[in-house]
């Protein structure tokens, strides 16, 4: 059974706490990095370090080399956290310098993300549809259909669709309400006629008896809670080999999150096709995701194959007259 949670109990305790406290005050979850705290904390006691000044560079190497972590990400995340904590220390003058001596590991190239396109989205759905319902999982392909519709179509992150309540959804003014953001924030995602008729059949197909206060979960199959995210992607992976995909040159099999990158790519290349300059149009894209900033956006626009030809018909609009006149002359 799992320990309940007690508190901070290390020398830097209260410190973390308020940490923390002040991160939260500035609008952000920080839950990851509190599970890392945590951690150190833990180390902290069973290193039975009772003053500031036993937080040496030399303990603080240690603790590192005790969380064993393979990716550079999963490490820079791990010790940025510890270093952003002294940090802050510094600047309230509770530690005169950061015992944070360590350097972020380089990290590998990034990975490309596979990019579903409408027609292999549209067998990605009818998969999910066909899945069999259990004992355990009643409306399971409907319940699945529905989750990904909104992944691929919205540009939702999973959490965000499983955390989604009855009362968040709106279908007189066709909205959905994303509480609890990855940046503690709540926003408004519109939707057109065809996501609002998903949503209907969906809500219907749950039948008398479902639960349907404002506060209940639209995505569950038990009355235990929502979805998990862990298991959505799960079942997620479960469906893509039937999909008889091809993975680009240089490209990754595919993961849940891509569904969130092809609808940013998506809706750049509807804009070319449409006109829409995109310029002007990705600060409304990076607001319907919910990134702090443009340049948070921008990470999710790959380069395929399909934006790159838009791109150029764009450009050649532009410049064949200029092109054109300067053959003349």
């Amino acid at each position: 059974m799992r320990s309940r949670w007690t508190g901070f109990h290390s020398v830097l305790g209260d410190d973390i706490q308020r940490f923390l406290d002040y991160k939260r005050g500035l609008g952000r979850r920080y839950d990851n990095e509190e599970k890392t705290l945590r951690v150190f904390d833990s180390y902290l006691v069973e290193q039975e370090v009772e003053q500031l000044s036993g937080v040496t560079p030399e303990l603080i190497d240690l603790f590192l080399a005790s969380r064993h972590r393979a990716r550079p990400r999963s490490y820079n995340h791990l010790l940025c956290t510890v270093r952003r904590l002294f940090d802050w220390m510094q600047d309230q003058e509770r530690v005169a310098g950061s015992p944070v001596r360590a350097r972020s590991r380089r990290e590998t190239p990034q990975r490309v993300p596979f990019i579903f396109d409408l027609p292999t989205a549209r067998r990605l759905l009818e998969a999910a549809r066909r899945l069999p319902d259990n004992p355990r999982a009643p409306k399971r392909g409907t319940t699945y259909y529905t989750i990904f519709a909104i992944l691929y179509g919205l540009g939702l992150r999973v959490g965000e669709v499983c955390r989604l309540l009855i009362g968040d959804v709106d279908l007189d003014r066709s909205l959905l309400v994303i509480r609890a953001t990855k940046f503690n924030k709540n926003r408004l995602v519109p939707f057109g006629p065809r996501m609002g008729v998903a949503l209907q059949k969906y809500l219907d197909s749950r039948g008398p008896g479902s639960p349907f206060a404002s506060d209940a979960p639209v995505f569950s199959f038990t009355n235990r809670g929502e979805i998990h995210p862990c298991t959505v992607s799960h079942t997620f992976h479960h469906l893509i080999p039937q999909l008889g995909l091809q993975i680009p040159t240089g490209g990754s099999p595919p993961r849940l999150h891509d569904l969130r990158h092809s609808f940013a790519v998506g809706t750049l290349v509807r804009w070319y096709r449409e006109g829409v300059d995109p310029g002007t149009g990705l600060l409304a894209l990076a607001t319907f995701l919910g990134h702090v900033d443009v340049a948070s956006t921008a990470t999710y626009l790959t380069m395929t194959d399909d934006l790159l030809r838009e791109a150029n018909r764009r450009f050649e609009a532009f410049a064949g007259p200029v092109l054109q006149e300067g053959e003349r002359q």
